[in-house]
């Protein structure tokens, strides 16, 4: 297993971290048998939350006799310090431990959240207060798709990590944008999410064929924690074949090859995955230059922010669209890019419907 430096806390944590989000969902016995192999083929981050059932619970559990291994990362969901502090009290009875090595505030996803919990009485007192208290050794802050809200929390200077969500289809733009930034600031940088909740696999006739033996889940996971601003990468477990795959690819961080980087998109394409909204483009950009100057990968983000975020943040998608200095219906339909597409996408349709779905969304905002 390899480490890396988490920012600025001064802790090396494992590339693969355990993301035990998953943990409520299996027995105790099975719970403690895949975090101690975990444990035992050298991870030693393992990542939770309030919010995730009976997970503290299970790790306290599994754990015993084994604090000084790890290191513990929870999460609090509270916006106010006092239902925070709450949280806190709650996880350490839990986790049957006396003190956090990385309190989280817990999908701060949007403008109101973050508000909340930067201001007055809210859970950014609480997590400074546990810190003093010597209840918690460092204060982190988890951010799903708001880029804004993500550089605001790294210029804060209040959080020495920021855990994201990122793979090798990142639909966000965090890799261009927040993961750089994160290493500017010194910030230790978590990543969730890995596998697009699950999507991210082979296709299987049955729940537990390839596991342990997937090629897309490693060279994904490997393409992760070849990024130099990442520091570890927290994949949910809940098979013993599950551990041993994800462990054994923290043997090594090197970057994909362009090969390999091509074949990964190729095989992700060929599976088909739809997603959200039906089968999507990987924004892989194989397609550029577009002979009529269209940003394709852009106008599918757009699109992707609008469909994908919640009501309060589809702004976002329409802003993107609105900032792209060529429109979709340049299209001449010459169908360089289908040639190009590795997931084999019909571009030029999916642009108009694209356009379509867009210039709808902006006439319905300016009308009312």
């Amino acid at each position: 297993m390899r480490y890396k430096k988490l920012g600025g806390t001064g802790l090396e944590v494992s590339v693969i971290g355990y993301g035990a989000i998953k943990l409520p969902r299996i027995s105790q016995d099975v719970a403690t048998a895949c975090i101690n192999r975990a444990l035992d083929l050298g991870v030693n981050f393992i990542d939770t939350a309030r919010a995730y059932g009976d997970s503290e619970r299970k790790i306290g559990i599994a754990t015993e006799g084994r604090r000084d291994e790890f290191y513990i990362a929870t999460k609090t969901g509270e916006r106010t310090a006092d239902g925070a502090k709450a949280d806190l009290k709650t996880s350490l009875s839990e986790l049957k431990m006396d003190r956090i090595d990385l309190w989280q505030l817990h999908s701060v996803s949007d403008r109101e959240q973050y508000e909340k919990v930067m201001g007055p009485g809210g859970a950014l007192e609480a997590a400074k207060w546990a810190k003093k208290q010597g209840l918690v050794d460092h204060i982190g802050i988890t951010i799903h798709r708001d880029l804004d809200v993500m550089r605001d929390a790294i210029e804060s200077g209040e959080f020495e990590t920021i855990m994201v969500a990122y793979s090798i289809i990142d639909q966000e733009g965090v890799g261009e944008e927040i993961l750089p930034l994160a290493k500017e600031a010194g910030m230790g940088v978590i990543v969730m999410k890995p596998l697009s909740g699950g999507a991210l696999v082979s296709p299987r006739s049955s729940e537990d064929e390839a596991v342990g033996n997937d090629p897309i889940v490693r060279l994904n996971l490997r393409h992760i924690i070849s990024q130099d601003a990442v520091s570890t990468v927290i994949p949910g477990m809940m098979r013993m074949e599950e551990v041993e795959e994800n462990c054994s690819v923290g043997e090594e961080i090197s970057p994909l090859s362009e090969e390999e980087r091509a074949e990964l998109l190729r095989m992700i394409g060929s599976t088909g995955i739809s997603f959200r909204y039906g089968q999507r483009c990987l924004r892989c950009g194989y397609c550029q230059p577009c002979p009529s100057g269209i940003n394709i990968p852009q106008v599918f983000k757009a699109l992707d922010q609008y469909q994908g975020y919640p009501d309060n943040l589809k702004y976002i998608g329409i802003r993107t669209y609105q900032a792209l200095e060529v429109k979709p219906d340049a299209c001449v339909e010459c169908r360089e890019c289908v040639e190009k597409c590795p997931g084999g996408l019909d571009i030029p349709e999916k642009l108009k419907e694209a356009q379509r779905i867009l210039e709808e969304a902006i006439a319905a905002m300016e009308s009312s």
